[in-house]
Formats: C-alpha cells, sequence, structure tokens
C-alpha cells in the first residue's frame, strides 16, 4: 500500500497536466498556435538537434582518448572534464553574457591586443543567439556522454581490439568501425539525458534571448495568466521527453552484446609522442576551460569584488538557508520514498510492485516546469478544500497553507528527483543475497524488522551517494522554483535569476559561485571514487589503437 501511494503522488502531477490542459478553451489553444507555439518549438527543435550533435562529439571524442591513449595531463583531464556539471545552465549563460560583453573582459582584452580602442570598431558576434545557446549549453551537459561512453570504453575487452588490428583494421578505423559501434547503446543514454536537460532549460534560454517551449509555459502562465495555456504546451513537452525517452530505450535495445570470456584483459592506454599528445591534451582542455576554468574564475573574481565593497548581506544569509533548509527536507522526503518503493518490490516481487516502482520514476523525465504546473493544480484544489472545511468547523480561513508554506516546493523536488533515490535503492537491493531476507524471516523477524535491522545498514553507501545527488539538484532546481516558491521566498538559484534579469551580475556573483561551489561536491566524490578505481594498472605492453 505505501509503494501505491508512492506512485500515486509522483503520477498525480501527469494526471493534472492533462485534466488542467482540457480545461483550456480552443480558442486560447488556437491564438498559442499562432503566436508562441511555431517559434518556441522551432527554438526548441534546433536547440535540441544542435546540443545532441555538440554533447555527442565532445563526450565521444574526450572519452575515447582518455580511454585509448596516453598522453601529458591525461589523469588530470579525465575528471576535470566532469566538472562542467557543478554548473546549472543558467549559471554558465550568466557568467557568458558578462564576460563576453561587448564591453566585458574578453573582448576588452581582443581589442586592446589588436590596438581598437571601442566596440564600433571591433565586436564578437553576440552571445544571445541560438548557435550560442547550443554551444553554452553543450560545454555544460558533454559529461552526461562523456561519463556513459568511457564506461563502455573501459568495458570493452582488449581482445575486440586486437582481433580487429590482425584483421588489417588501422589505427584509426578502430574506434569507428569496433568501439563506437560497441558504445553507441551508452552514447544514447548520455545524450538523452543531456536532451532532457536541455529541454529542461529555462534561465540560460531566456537570459540568452531564446523563446523556447520551458520559457513559453513560463510567460503563458506568468505574464499572460493563463494556466490551462501552459497546461496544454506542457502536455506538448511531455511527448518530446516521451519520444526523447522512446528513441533512448531502442537505441539501447538494438544493440547487444557479451563478452563470454569470464575475465577479459581491459584496455590499456597506447603512449600518444608529444606533439600529438600534446594536441590530445589540448582537444580535452578546450570543453574543460569553457564549460568549467573561465566561468568559474569569472564567478571567483566578481564574487570577491562584491565581498570587498559590500560583504556578506543579510539576504545572502537567508537566499542560503532557505536553499540548505528546503534541499535537505526535500532529500529526507525523496529518499524515504525510494526506500519504500524500492523494498516494497524486493519484499513482494511481482508486476503491481514492480509497477509501482517504476511509476515513482516518471518525474525525473519531466522538465521542472511540468512539474510545478502539475503539483500546483492539485494542491490548490487541496489548499481551497482545507480552507473550506476550517472556515465551515472553526470560522478559521488559513488561506493557502500547502502553497504558501513552501509544501509545493518540496513535492515538486521529491517527484523531480524520486527516481535517483529508487534507481539507487534498487540497485544497492539487487547486489544483497536472497538468503539474507530468508534467513532473517525464519528467525521470526518481520519484513520491516528486516529492513530496519539488515537492508538499511548495509544500503548506507547507496543511500549516501542518493542523498548527495538529490540534494545537488535540489539546489541546483531553478524552474519548479521559480514558480512554486511562496511569496517573499528566495533561494539561490531564484535570487541569482533576479539578478541576472535586473542585468546586475556582480551581486549575483555570490549566488552563482555559492550554486557552484555546492554541485562540485558530488563531482570530487565520483571522481574520487569511480574514474580513480577504473584506471588500469596491469604491467606489461600497452594494449590501444
Amino acid at each position: 500500500m505505501a509503494s501505491a501511494g508512492v506512485a500515486l503522488l509522483a503520477a498525480v502531477p501527469v494526471l493534472a497536466i492533462a485534466v488542467l490542459a482540457l480545461q483550456g478553451s480552443g480558442e486560447a489553444l488556437g491564438h498559442l498556435a499562432v503566436t508562441a507555439l511555431p517559434v518556441a518549438f522551432r527554438n526548441s527543435l534546433v536547440l535540441l538537434a544542435g546540443v545532441g550533435v555538440l554533447v555527442i562529439l565532445i563526450g565521444t571524442g574526450a572519452a575515447w582518448l582518455v580511454t585509448a591513449y596516453d598522453f601529458p595531463g591525461r589523469r588530470i583531464v579525465s575528471w576535470a572534464l566532469l566538472l562542467p556539471l557543478a554548473f546549472p545552465t543558467y549559471i554558465i549563460a550568466y557568467a557568458y553574457l558578462d564576460l563576453l560583453h561587448p564591453i566585458g573582459p574578453v573582448q576588452t582584452l581582443i581589442r586592446s591586443l589588436l590596438g581598437f580602442s571601442s566596440p564600433q570598431q571591433l565586436r564578437l558576434p553576440d552571445i544571445r543567439s541560438i548557435a550560442g545557446c547550443i554551444i553554452l549549453l553543450s560545454c555544460v551537459l558533454y559529461p552526461y556522454v562523456y561519463v556513459t561512453a568511457r564506461a563502455m570504453f573501459m568495458m570493452q575487452a582488449a581482445s575486440f581490439i586486437d582481433v580487429s588490428r590482425t584483421l588489417g583494421v588501422g589505427r584509426h578505423a578502430v574506434f569507428w568501425r569496433v568501439a563506437l559501434p560497441l558504445a553507441r547503446p551508452a552514447i544514447a543514454v548520455g545524450a538523452g539525458l543531456a536532451l532532457m536537460e536541455t529541454l529542461n532549460d529555462i534561465g540560460a534560454s531566456e537570459f540568452l534571448g531564446i523563446r523556447t517551449l520551458t520559457v513559453s509555459v513560463y510567460s503563458t502562465w506568468i505574464n499572460s495568466t493563463n494556466l490551462p495555456g501552459a497546461a496544454q504546451i506542457a502536455v506538448l513537452m511531455l511527448i518530446i521527453v516521451s519520444a526523447l525517452v522512446a528513441v533512448e530505450r531502442w537505441a539501447r535495445n538494438k544493440q547487444r552484446y557479451a563478452n563470454s570470456a569470464q575475465k577479459t584483459s581491459r584496455l590499456l592506454p597506447q603512449r600518444l609522442p608529444l606533439l600529438p599528445g600534446l594536441l590530445a591534451l589540448a582537444l580535452c582542455a578546450i570543453p574543460i576551460a569553457v564549460g568549467f576554468a573561465a566561468p568559474f574564475a569569472y564567478l571567483v573574481a566578481a564574487a570577491a569584488r562584491r565581498l570587498q565593497y559590500g560583504g556578506l548581506s543579510w539576504q545572502f544569509v537567508s537566499h542560503v538557508s532557505n536553499t540548505l533548509g528546503f534541499s535537505l527536507l526535500a532529500t529526507i522526503i525523496t529518499i524515504v520514498a525510494g526506500v519504500i518503493a524500492g523494498y516494497a518490490w524486493r519484499a513482494s516481487p511481482g508486476p503491481v510492485t514492480a509497477f509501482c516502482l517504476r511509476s515513482s520514476t516518471l518525474g525525473y523525465a519531466m522538465p521542472g516546469t511540468v512539474v510545478a504546473i502539475g503539483v500546483l493544480f492539485p494542491l490548490a484544489a487541496l489548499d481551497r478544500t482545507i480552507d473550506g472545511v476550517l472556515k465551515d468547523l472553526f470560522g478559521i480561513a488559513p488561506g493557502l497553507v500547502l502553497i504558501g508554506s513552501g509544501a509545493a516546493v518540496l513535492y515538486a523536488y521529491a517527484v523531480r528527483f524520486l527516481a535517483i533515490s529508487t534507481g539507487n535503492v534498487e540497485s544497492g537491493l539487487s547486489r544483497l543475497s536472497p538468503s539474507l531476507d530468508s534467513a532473517s524471516r525464519t528467525l521470526g523477524e518481520t519484513a520491516g524488522g528486516t529492513l530496519r535491522r539488515i537492508h538499511l545498514p548495509l544500503l548506507k553507501p547507496a543511500l549516501a551517494a542518493a542523498a548527495l545527488l538529490v540534494f545537488v539538484d535540489c539546489v541546483k532546481e531553478l524552474p519548479a522554483t521559480l514558480l512554486l516558491r511562496p511569496l517573499n521566498f528566495e533561494t539561490l538559484a531564484t535570487a541569482l535569476y533576479a539578478e541576472a534579469a535586473r542585468g546586475t551580475y556582480e551581486e549575483g556573483s555570490l549566488y552563482a559561485l555559492s550554486i557552484v561551489l555546492i554541485g562540485i561536491i558530488p563531482l570530487i566524490v565520483l571522481s574520487g571514487v569511480g574514474l580513480a578505481a577504473s584506471e588500469p594498472s596491469a604491467p606489461g605492453k600497452d594494449r590501444g589503437c
């Protein structure tokens, strides 16, 4: 029953969006179809296509270079390529709007080097364009492909490479004819995640002047006060997300392979000569510099200037407190719900619990803006019911209890990131022998007692990893927070959005830097545990292309 309740709470936003969209008038939908939707739909498709191509090129290329070749600085760039994930998409746009401004540091330096004195004499193309948006988003989101592709390249047996070389396949052709086809499912998974993050973006697109479907949902809801119209656009976004998920699963199912040997030799990197090695280092360093180093240096410098003349304001302390408090509460709720859904499937495996487990992951595929609409509608109805009951019974009119208290934000966070919790719980439980359950029940322990005394202690690493990822994602979440936060309530993300909208970039630098520093925490853990352990250490002759 508890598992069914978790699945129902996760599915309510989807059902609410469908009901709300049906309440919209055909006339309003026709107006949107003529005015807002064509441009927003076209921009979204162009953005998805451009980001998809670039993240695959950057992520796959970098993954192959650090896996198949050994060159100066390889160990550093192998984990540094993950660092752009610490930047939410809206912060990268925020940083580059100031960095690449006509009178910003980059263009000013270029003009001074070339002997020009004003922007009229030399001005770079405006970053506020769909091309600029594609480049910036790609430099932040390529690690999704890099992580999955590198894992697949390292899993490929070196015997595949040896056989292909024996059959006369050239050094560079091995990548195209052997490694890449085998890694295509993993690349599709990473690209699918990057594209869903692209569709979820609202801050970067709006900062750069690109009207996408997500921006249209926000403007239709907030500026035009047309919630049913926003829900109708949200339905279109859900269709696109469903198509992305279907394509990703199709790509994974199309190709399968297995190693016949019980223990296979790992692909060891081939040492490159000095000049090719420096070229490989430069190619890997470019996305790191664009996606992390340059904007991070800008944020540090801007935050230092802000602290020098203004210090820490009480607003900043309040925003940090709000962010950490709501993120911590949402993390606890999400982890508990994930344990309930995951353990119900473990204790009573079957189609019902499996369906509940899968239903609880619906929110992760939905953009935050869509989740916000789906959460607002039922909670507003419940608020009205509570207000009416208390007024009739006690003469008290509390108003918007759930929405006004921030419960809507917590609910949206839980729905959005429940898949992370259930996925880690399911993965952790799958590694525990069923004999533990049998032994516990034989000794008279209940299912709840078995969970409390046996499974939870053994699940501590998985739960800690899930809690860390959920917490950081809650800190970075902008669309749902922006739409559902109570009045006069700001988090680091919404405060940064407000400062960027006003053009006061230096004021927002502290908020942006704080979010990035929090986002670096899981990357340090992942790079220290995962990538360090994955480095091949077997002695002997290098295997590679």
